[in-house]
């Protein structure tokens, strides 16, 4: 029994764009760039579940944050990373239409990974895994385990696939093989017996 493990932004999504972060920062009053800097400052931290969503945005805002803008940044936050990589869902429909064994595992805060799971093509995915929700951020050794322990795997059974090298490397370092993300097409290719589209 294989595994496949998606990774969320960057695979099955596409990255945040740089438009929906500068309308994230104006909506509440903030000039984008140093709104930007701190969002990115102040993110692994939020991912890991260290930082509630009003002291993360309090941080960004480098002011606290009233309770109406948290909940608008949350929602803005949530709607910028929605917008799916349309080869890879597909892969991923792919997939599921075939029985195989597919799993999330994202660095995702509670509040994100909660909007995330209404997204219908991430629904779809009965083993969803957010850093927020178990306290551990790739590419930490523990988060490995973890999942692997959830899924009642061994890591060599899991196949982990990952825009970022640092997290494919600790997934590799946790025994799972790795594979680095650059699209989809090369992705298909490069997992073992994937069926070929059926649309």
């Amino acid at each position: 029994m294989t595994w496949i493990v998606f990774d969320y932004g960057g695979v099955l999504s596409l990255p945040q764009p740089e438009s929906d972060a500068d309308a994230m920062a104006r909506a509440v009053g903030a000039e984008p760039g140093p709104f930007k800097l701190r969002y990115w400052e102040h993110r692994l931290e939020f991912d890991r579940g260290g930082l509630s969503p009003h002291a993360y945005w309090s941080a960004v805002l480098d002011r606290p944050a009233t309770t109406t803008e948290v909940a608008r940044l949350v929602a803005r936050d949530v709607a910028s990373w929605a917008y799916p990589d349309e080869g890879t869902v597909a892969l991923l429909d792919d997939l599921l239409t075939a029985g195989r064994d597919v799993a999330l595992l994202s660095n995702a805060p509670v509040c994100v990974g909660d909007g995330l799971d209404e997204l219908p093509w991430i629904a779809a995915i009965g083993h969803r895994f957010y850093s927020g929700r178990i306290g551990l951020v790739k590419p930490d050794r523990a988060i490995y385990d973890h999942l692997a322990a959830a899924l009642g795997a061994d890591p060599a059974e899991i196949v982990f696939i990952d825009d970022r090298e640092e997290n494919v490397e600790g997934a590799r370092l946790a025994g799972m093989t790795g594979v680095h993300f650059t699209d989809a097409t090369a992705l298909r290719a490069a997992l073992p017996d994937v069926p070929g589209p059926v649309h």
